[in-house]
């Protein structure tokens, strides 16, 4: 079993780390996070006329590439080492995603091409106030009215919630979790944009009120559909992580080289080599997870649920340590909140909680695995 990238993806990998660094530079980074959107519409495009980042996992009969989900991780990664301030995860790894496990084939070609060209922005609302990302905690109601459906309630923490214009809605019918359509400009939608630790990554708080809805697949059946995008939307924010941890080593170990203190490199001290030795070995083994979780995604493997579950628990501590541990090697400029480690930081620390934090999901894979 060969799990190294072809020369075809490595391209990939190579093409979108040479956007990125003309597109995604630190000053980009603190321009975009500083507005409301959070993203520019003219790299969004490029993103989609000139790489078809957008559509790279949707397959050909409905516009996209027709990728597997290994390319999908190449390419996360890249992002995550970038910090890219972009609605590409809320898109692909979400939307994109809900849609393509809701077995509607209607939706999925209504839907599908604009995500693809980077037309539609998109997202998945789950989770509320309570902070849980399972089904089973949706208070959202959607009730019949005349030949569609009509959504009550909230939505919070909605990864680009705010500029989406699709938002595929969990609510809870008669017969159970359901999955709906709602068009960013539905009448009774009310969206806020929320104050966030990492102001890279924008989330939002919906209101609806007696909102217009379009029922996705088949009523109260969503539960399977949902935890399948949740799995594979970890295994996504693994990768991600994977390229902000490996980032953060990298501008330590160069920090380390560079910074001379009592007339010599500070990375000759013990302390500083086992602290990025520490670092290192973390890393290496977040990314074999990543991508041990990428193939198994990219396969419909059975192993899917206990390996996302294990590669976000794992890549999520690996990067938040690493960011940290960047922090201290950094020394003095590094604890001030201007310096680019603090960037890191703040994505690590989000991305931890993000879909639930490592204790969830080892609870889920105990779960799974039997244990």
């Amino acid at each position: 079993m060969n799990f190294a990238f072809s020369e075809e993806q490595e391209e990939l990998r190579r093409a979108v780390r040479r956007f990125l660094q003309d597109k995604s530079p630190e000053s980009e980074v603190r321009r975009l996070m500083a507005t409301t959107d959070g993203y520019d519409p003219a790299v969004w495009a490029q993103m989609a006329d000139q790489l078809g980042l957008q559509s790279l996992t949707i397959p050909e009969e409905h516009g996209g590439a027709g990728f597997g989900y290994v390319e999908l991780i190449v390419v996360l990664e890249e992002m995550g080492a970038a910090l890219l301030c972009a609605p590409f995860f809320s898109t692909v790894a979400l939307a994109a995603n809900a849609l393509l496990t809701s077995g509607d084939e209607a939706a999925k070609h209504q839907h599908l091409p604009g995500l693809a060209s980077g037309e539609t922005i998109g997202t998945l609302a789950l989770t509320e106030d309570s902070g849980r990302w399972d089904v089973g905690s949706v208070t959202l109601a959607a009730t019949r009215e005349g030949d569609g459906w009509v959504l009550d309630g909230h939505k919070s923490f909605v990864l680009d919630g705010h500029t989406a214009r699709l938002v595929l809605a969990v609510a809870r019918t008669d017969a159970g979790p359901s999955l709906f359509a709602v068009e960013g400009d539905a009448d009774g939608l009310e969206r806020t944009a929320l104050p966030t630790l990492d102001q890279t990554r924008k989330q939002a708080r919906l209101q609806f009120t007696r909102t217009p809805a379009i029922l996705v697949g088949t009523e109260g059946a969503a539960e399977p559909g949902i935890t399948r995008t949740l799995q594979l939307a970890a295994v996504a924010l693994a990768a991600e992580q994977v390229g902000g941890a490996q980032h953060c080593l990298d501008t330590a170990v160069e920090y380390a080289k560079t910074r001379i203190q009592f007339g010599r490199p500070i990375g000759s001290f013990q302390a500083i080599k086992h602290k990025c030795a520490d670092i290192l070995l973390e890393v290496e083994s977040a990314r074999s997870a990543a991508y041990y979780a990428g193939w198994a995604a990219a396969e419909g493997s059975d192993e899917l649920p206990a390996v996302a579950s294990l590669a976000k628990s794992y890549c999520s501590e690996a990067y938040f340590h690493a960011a940290a541990d960047n922090i201290q090697i950094h020394g003095g400029i590094g604890f001030t909140w201007e310096h680019t480690a603090h960037l890191y930081f703040k994505r690590a620390k989000s991305s931890e909680l993000l879909f639930g934090d490592p204790a969830y999901h080892r609870e889920l894979l105990a779960q799974e695995i039997g244990i």
